[in-house]
């Protein structure tokens, strides 16, 4: 049986758990708390600057587990998929210049009702810019989203599909990112974690919860104990098939974001040791 966590060394504050702050704000709660990892997002990244976001963490000791969000690749004519090409390629190179080794992947709706021209979109885009990450040292995680995003969000919907886009690639270069809130319904969910993770492909460990009746379908999730998931047998599947970095911390939720973000900071931490 897997044993709780006996202290926050992989913890990880994905931004958007503290919506409010701003990237000085949110670097400066990780250092009163001992919160170790902080997972950035473009535009707080952007406010603050490329070159100050990086300083801050490093002067607070911080690491980042990774950059969110590159993806979104298809568009319903030639130049507005090439320039959201262009824009990954700003995105990789944002990473790397914050020391996140993962570029996470949304990969994007379809422009139009054609969804498996979306997903072969979805493809391409990936094929031409894994080139450049991987000449920059930054690994492209994609994320598999609940199908209910699928018309908003992403049309790759299962870690099966994610891991079959990555196998196209090395692990070094292309992996996926297990999110809880998207996957912990899937039937295949635990073989997929096991096939995802035999070559060293899961590049990232996502928790919140799944609370019932969900408030709202994107600022619904939960804090961690809140809701239905089953966090500690999906972390110990996620272990065994190999992960051992960074647990983000990922919440979408209205009520939690107008919270004071020290109280966030401290529940989560709390809510991590209790059921993670």
């Amino acid at each position: 049986m897997t044993q709780p966590f006996q202290n926050i060394d992989r913890l990880s504050l994905n931004q958007i758990t503290t919506n409010a702050w701003n990237m000085k704000e949110a670097v400066d709660g990780c250092a009163r708390a001992g919160v170790p990892w902080i997972a950035m997002w473009r535009d707080k990244v952007e406010a603050a600057g490329l070159s100050a976001s990086r300083k801050l963490a490093q002067d607070a000791g911080l690491r980042v587990s990774s950059l969110c969000r590159g993806g979104y690749f298809p568009a319903a004519t030639a130049a507005e998929r090439r320039a959201r090409i262009d824009d990954n390629r700003r995105a990789v190179d944002e990473a790397a210049e914050l020391g996140a080794e993962v570029l996470v992947l949304v990969c994007g709706p379809a422009a139009d009702r054609d969804i498996e021209g979306a997903r072969a979109q979805v493809a391409e885009g990936i094929a031409e810019i894994v080139p450049y990450a991987r000449e920059r040292g930054v690994k492209l995680g994609i994320e598999p989203l609940h199908p209910m995003y699928a018309a908003q969000r992403s049309v790759v919907t299962t870690l099966e599909q994610a891991t079959t886009m990555a196998q196209l690639y090395t692990p070094e270069e292309v992996g996926v990112v297990v999110d809880v809130f998207h996957v912990w319904w899937d039937p295949n969910l635990y073989p997929q974690i096991a096939r995802a993770g035999a070559d060293g492909r899961i590049l990232g460990f996502h928790v919140s919860d799944w609370i019932v009746p969900m408030p709202d379908m994107l600022l619904g999730r939960g804090m961690m104990g809140d809701g239905v998931i089953e966090l500690r047998k999906i972390r110990a599947a996620v272990e065994e098939a190999g992960y051992t970095g960074p647990i983000e911390v990922e919440i979408f939720n209205q009520a939690i974001w107008d919270m004071p973000g020290d109280e966030v900071v401290d529940l989560m931490k709390k809510r991590y040791l209790e059921h993670c």
